[in-house]
């Protein structure tokens, strides 16, 4: 699937995507923004993988925060770098989330968020080792994934995207239990709180479950180390 955003879904045709939300969507892109922000300590290095164009990061730089994304899609960097505020476009990096290229503890906080989890389609027990070795000891990993109670509005939401032609049509016949799939190879599906843990459990750490906005899951590993 990384593949997929890098080829059809990424720079403007992506932001075409999140301009196409309607109020609920936008309240809960908000949500998961909001979420982090409490969770960073102040004046946190945080690195956001699979950032897109920037969108997330850019508000958590404004708040304050040394925030640096990396994505695979060269027009999501470019653009990203475009929108930035002074001096932010030099904290976007094109690379794989698998093979970072940073040192080890790096980073205070490393995210995931809006899904990428599942619509990054790679190994996640390896995405998630990486992540967890270029944070500090002590640090936090935070990783986000659809509530099911929000399948409506996700649901519409990827049908408007359609509808625009920025993704393929829905299959309907494929569509249901949190996976969504279009016609020209698109597949997303969503975590639940019983695979967060089972994930976690894999890298040896514990998984703190939270719900937010009724919209949102997130998961939040620690890594050992640190006061």
């Amino acid at each position: 699937m990384t593949d997929y955003y890098a080829r059809k879904l990424s720079g403007r045709r992506l932001q075409r995507c999140y301009e196409l939300a309607a109020p609920r969507l936008r309240q809960y892109l908000e949500a998961e923004i909001l979420h982090l922000l409490e969770r960073a300590p102040a004046g946190a290095d945080l690195l956001e993988l699979g950032c897109g164009y920037g969108r997330v990061v850019n508000r958590l730089a404004v708040a304050g925060l040394a925030a640096a994304g990396v994505d695979n899609a060269p027009e999501n960097i470019r653009l990203a770098r475009e929108l930035a505020p002074p001096a932010m476009d030099r904290r976007y990096f094109l690379m794989d989330a698998l093979h970072l290229g940073f040192p080890d503890s790096s980073f205070d906080l490393v995210c995931c968020v809006q899904n990428g989890i599942c619509a990054f389609g790679v190994d996640q027990e390896a995405l998630l080792r990486e992540a967890l070795r270029v944070l500090r000891p002590g640090g936090r990993l935070l990783l986000s994934s659809y509530a099911d109670a929000f399948w409506p509005e996700r649901l519409a939401w990827f049908e408007a995207q359609a509808s625009a032609g920025l993704i393929g049509s829905l299959d309907h016949a494929a569509c249901g239990d949190g996976v969504i799939v279009c016609h020209d190879g698109f597949r997303s599906s969503r975590m639940r709180p019983q695979d967060f843990a089972a994930l976690a459990d894999r890298v040896g750490l514990e998984a703190g479950i939270d719900e937010v906005d009724g919209s949102c899951l997130f998961c939040e590993l620690r890594k050992p180390g640190g006061r």
